[in-house]
């Protein structure tokens, strides 16, 4: 089982940059998928970028298109989300996430398929 540890969260001004990290550890397979996520208290865990690896391209959501981007590093066994133009809607907890079982699904932004998660780093976009 693997075991994911997120950092880089914080206060930033609207339309600055953030980069959050996802350190992974344990078990993890070029077949899987690895996702960010991000809720808010009373909505549900909205899914923002999946990627695999080797894809050519991300997915991502309309709400973060253009202004957000996903990576990772193999050899230190972490993945980035790196966020610019941040807005105050953009504030929430971000998540990281694994699906050991599958590469990017055509659902890839539904929370369930996800197995392993990290316990979430605060955003606050705010002037």
């Amino acid at each position: 089982q693997a075991q994911l540890v997120e950092s880089g969260g914080g206060l930033v001004q609207p339309g600055g940059s953030l980069r959050l990290s996802c350190a992974a550890s344990g078990r993890t397979s070029k077949d899987e998928a690895v996702a960010w996520f991000r809720q808010v208290p009373g909505k549900e865990r909205e899914g923002l970028s999946c990627i695999s690896a080797g894809d050519i391209s991300a997915h991502f959501s309309d709400s973060v298109k253009g202004r957000f981007t996903i990576s990772s590093d193999s050899a230190k066994n972490t993945m980035y989300l790196q966020m610019n133009s941040l807005k105050p809607e953009d504030t929430a907890t971000y998540y990281c996430a694994i699906d050991p079982y599958a590469r990017c699904r055509t659902e890839w932004s539904l929370a369930w398929w996800y197995q392993w998660w990290g316990q979430g780093t605060q955003v606050t976009v705010s002037s």
